[in-house]
């Protein structure tokens, strides 16, 4: 499933598209980690944006700890507790738009799972100043048009 944003706007590197894909994954004791990464395409950057965070069938009584591993705004790697779930009393979390810039690893920190993951992959591209530079020729067309001429005014009787 795809989602195309042909006029979002960044606004530090000029326009940009963005394509939007479902994402979801499982962690259990099995499968404690998971890490998402983005292609090594220059002109894409990939995001994970975190939607819910919820315990699957067969979740056993106990308190299920996920932490997130991404970089902060110093490129530094830094590991923050998203969600503790327990089957009795918080099966589930909703974080909304939680976005992250690739890469990104989701452990599994305490408990057995299974934790469920959902949300959206983000890839967005820049256009290139070669697909901007047809707009100005639309324009161009313009310049021939006669000026606009002022209204007459009505006289009173």
């Amino acid at each position: 499933m795809s989602f195309e944003d042909a006029d979002s706007d960044l606004g530090l590197c000029g326009p940009s598209t963005m394509e939007r894909f479902l994402f979801s994954c499982e962690l259990s004791s099995k499968v404690p980690f998971f890490t998402f990464q983005g292609d090594d395409e220059d002109d894409t950057e990939h995001f994970l944006e975190f939607r819910t965070v919820c315990l699957g069938e067969g979740a056993k009584e106990e308190c299920n700890l996920v932490e997130v591993t991404a970089m902060n705004y110093q490129g530094k790697t830094i590991s923050v507790p998203v969600a503790n779930l327990h089957i009795n009393c918080l099966p589930m979390v909703t974080l909304g738009e939680f976005e992250l810039k690739a890469p990104v690893t989701i452990r599994l920190k305490a408990g057995t799972g299974p934790v469920n993951i959902s949300g959206l992959h983000l890839i967005s591209s820049h256009a290139e100043e070669s697909d901007l530079s047809g707009e100005d020729d639309e324009f161009e067309d313009d310049e021939d048009l006669s000026p606009i001429k002022p209204a007459k005014k009505k006289q009173k009787l």
